[in-house]
């Protein structure tokens, strides 16, 4: 019995340790992403890294109002204001839902995508004409 908790501790230890080394990398990837969409957006890359300041770049590039910032403080208007926001950024650089889809689910892939590509700002989204 003691050599199974033995191991199974030691499967624990390892396997968290792993699981950090993976959200490390994934963190790596999105600002290595967003710094690189930040500069094509004209917006310094350096603020990829400055908490709140990123997101509120990510807003002006998104062409939402900065005090949305406070929105993303509020449980569950997070999640849609997070939607919102990557849905306008895939459209400010001319790509499609499906690419916003990978913004949402998948940063660690879809940011550094990109902006590693050819891929150009075009602005932040027109609002629909009424």
């Amino acid at each position: 019995m003691a050599m199974l908790l033995a191991q199974t501790s030691g499967q624990t230890a390892t396997g968290g340790a792993g699981g950090g080394i993976v959200l490390f990398a994934g963190a790596i990837l999105v600002i290595a992403g967003l710094w690189r969409v930040f500069q094509k957006a004209g917006h310094p890359g350096w603020a990829a890294i400055v908490p709140f300041y990123n997101v509120y770049i990510l807003m002006v590039i998104a062409g939402r109002p900065g005090w949305w910032i406070v929105l993303y403080l509020i449980p569950f208007v997070n999640f849609i204001i997070a939607i919102i926001v990557s849905v306008d950024v895939a459209t400010a650089f001319g790509k499609s839902g499906w690419f916003a889809a990978g913004l949402i689910f998948l940063p660690f892939i879809f940011y550094p995508i990109l902006g590693f590509s050819d891929a150009t700002y075009l602005g932040p989204p027109q609002p629909a004409p009424r």
